[in-house]
């Protein structure tokens, strides 16, 4: 089993940020602590999980978690160590941002148990950062990684975002290689979406600034993948690269359609034909918990046609893709033809070329 805990709280939001956050200047972190825990006694009844299940992983998500009271993540983690078994070694991810790292706080986090972060980078450019409301600094970026490695968390991760509008005059190549500067274990890199309720989107609308250029978007990605194996890195999943043996384990289980479970305002969860999620708000999300009630907004089964095109598109958006005959045969020979995709040892794979077309390959299959 796996967990995901969905922290709503950002001290601004994004211009990009279409995610369902709680923009508070002071976090309420008892009040969070109390209505997670809340509903994790919830699940202890949920005939879905089965109690020989153990939690492989658990990844605090945002929202952003690292604006939590230290101790909030430590008490977390025991709450739900004090009902089910938690795997020996298991994979324990908090998201942070760059400010928000400091040594004690990473003290606190690492000793809760946390082994591992992913730090919202973005972008070291200055005029960027202001322009994503990003509240972080690059020399931010160089001392919460000092911070992080300091109190013993080796699994580090950091996020970029690419594609953005040319008026930035976004320099990626040299953002890339700030980030290849700090040795991180694991990257992360999320094509910029313009999202209609968001700033972006306004500011798209009202044409202050020009949409993504595809042909733009396209070259930072292939470039990107380009400069990430010259380093060593496994390019294994369509946003997400590592060192040998730094997979994202948590991330991973999503792709091959383990069972998961989300816990907090809009977290989703997940088993077999089944999804689910909970209220958006998090006033919502807290005021149905206190009264003792489940916060699950609602759910659906999927038909195997979806199931289908579920494992599809998770398959092929990893390295490893899907074996050749789940795919058929006319579509495999024209993916190759066109350089999308490449097949042997009896599976298909996408090439980045064809991962930059993934959504439209997996419709055309569907028709």
């Amino acid at each position: 089993m796996h967990v995901y805990i969905h922290v709503p709280f950002c001290a601004r939001r994004c211009s990009y940020c279409d995610f369902a956050i709680a923009v508070r200047r002071a976090v309420p972190s008892g009040a969070y602590v109390a209505a997670l825990l809340r509903e994790w006694t919830l699940w202890q009844g949920e005939p879905a999980w089965d109690e020989s299940r153990e939690i492989e992983t658990i990844y605090f998500g945002g929202g952003t978690p690292s604006r939590l009271a230290p101790d909030a993540i430590a008490r977390l983690l025991e709450g739900l160590a004090s009902d089910r078994t938690v795997t020996a070694g298991a994979e324990i991810t908090l998201e942070a941002n760059p400010d928000d790292v400091t040594l004690a706080a990473a003290a606190a986090w690492r000793a809760a148990g946390v082994n591992r972060i992913s730090l919202g980078v973005q972008s070291f450019d200055p005029s960027v950062l202001r322009w994503m409301h990003r509240a972080h600094t690059a020399d931010q970026v160089v001392a919460a990684v000092e911070a992080l490695r300091c109190v013993g968390v080796e699994d580090l991760s950091l996020d970029l975002i690419f594609g953005l509008p040319s008026e930035l005059r976004r320099d990626w190549e040299d953002d890339l290689s700030r980030a290849f500067a700090l040795e991180p274990d694991h990257l992360s890199l999320y094509g910029l979406t313009v999202e209609p309720n968001t700033p972006l989107g306004r500011w798209v609308g009202r044409g202050q600034v020009g949409a993504v250029n595809e042909e733009t978007y396209a070259a930072e990605f292939l470039a990107a993948h380009r400069a990430l194996t010259a380093r060593g890195y496994e390019h294994y999943e369509v946003s997400n690269a590592a060192r040998p043996g730094r997979r994202a384990r948590h991330n991973s289980a999503y792709w091959r359609r383990a069972p998961f479970i989300g816990m907090g305002p809009s977290a989703h969860s997940g088993f077999g034909n089944e999804r689910r999620w909970n209220l958006r708000e998090w006033t919502a999300y807290e005021r149905v918990l206190a009264a003792g009630r489940s916060p699950v907004q609602d759910r659906e089964l999927l038909d195997s046609r979806a199931v289908r095109l579920e494992e599809l598109y998770l398959g092929l958006r990893t390295l490893e893709g899907l074996p050749t005959d789940r795919v058929p045969s006319r579509f495999n020979q024209e993916w190759e033809r066109a350089g999308w995709a490449v097949s042997g040892s009896g599976r298909l794979r996408l090439a980045p070329e064809g991962w930059l077309r993934l959504d439209a390959l997996v419709a055309s299959i569907s028709v």
